[in-house]
């Protein structure tokens, strides 16, 4: 219990950064469905990356992260951004000896981990506090669940489509309403350099331009859409 704490202070603080300017929430921001509401992430010295910022919500759910899934877990993932040159460019051992310099956080880690401040427990505690981003008893689960005044006729429709001929569901499916699996769907993949996706992971041709199914819990607050946030709205990503 006590990482939850521990973990949320870290995500929240813009000095694991470089510069002490970008925090874990300045692409997960609990106000813009815990993701930043612009096409892509962003980081330090007001650099742009070139893949939009997932949301955190239910990756707790999510074996593999990131839209190309190159990292295992929330563990795998917590340090990531860190290291990233466009989002938070602080070496790993700066950032450590950073905090190790803080008493607050010095007290914390070693109450809890029984250690100074290290990159395995910085990641379990970012993780422990993002494990705590859930959704969940939405209108359609208490339409499942029994009560058939949660969802109107209109919704009761689209959810015959979703799971009828539209064939939405074979990609986004079980209760996060996600494969966790990797598909390519023509998303931008006939520009000059198109983004190869899960490819640059694994290498395997059948990948290229594949990318991690979003889940659709809370869909409505996390435009804009796909890995590259080119679809604005809903009705774009349906239309396409």
């Amino acid at each position: 219990p006590e990482n939850f704490p521990l973990g949320k202070q870290l995500f929240f603080d813009p000095r694991l950064s470089c510069d002490d300017t970008t925090s874990c929430a300045t692409c997960h921001d609990p106000k813009k469905g815990w993701s930043n509401s612009l096409n892509f992430a962003t980081g330090v010295r007001g650099q742009v990356g070139g893949r939009s910022a997932p949301t955190v919500i239910n990756a707790a759910y999510s074996e593999l992260q990131f839209w190309d899934g190159r990292a295992e877990r929330l563990e795998g993932q917590a340090l990531g951004p860190i290291q990233n040159p466009i989002e938070m460019d602080h070496k790993l051992d700066d950032c450590v000896r950073k905090l190790n310099l803080i008493p607050g956080y010095r007290e914390q880690f070693r109450k809890i981990f029984n250690s100074d401040v290290t990159p395995e427990n910085i990641a379990k505690a970012i993780a422990s506090f993002e494990r705590t981003v859930l959704s969940g008893n939405a209108p359609y689960d208490r339409f499942k669940a029994g009560d058939k005044s949660a969802l109107s006729e209109a919704a009761q429709r689209g959810m015959k489509v979703f799971f009828g001929n539209g064939h939405c569901s074979a990609c986004h499916s079980g209760p996060n309403f996600s494969d966790d699996a990797f598909h390519n769907i023509g998303v931008n993949i006939n520009v000059a350099k198109p983004d190869l996706g899960r490819f640059e992971v694994t290498k395997i041709v059948g990948d290229k331009g594949a990318f991690k199914t979003p889940m659709l819990r809370e869909i409505a607050r996390t435009a804009p859409y796909m890995h590259d946030g080119s679809m604005a709205t809903l009705d774009d990503v349906i239309e396409h």
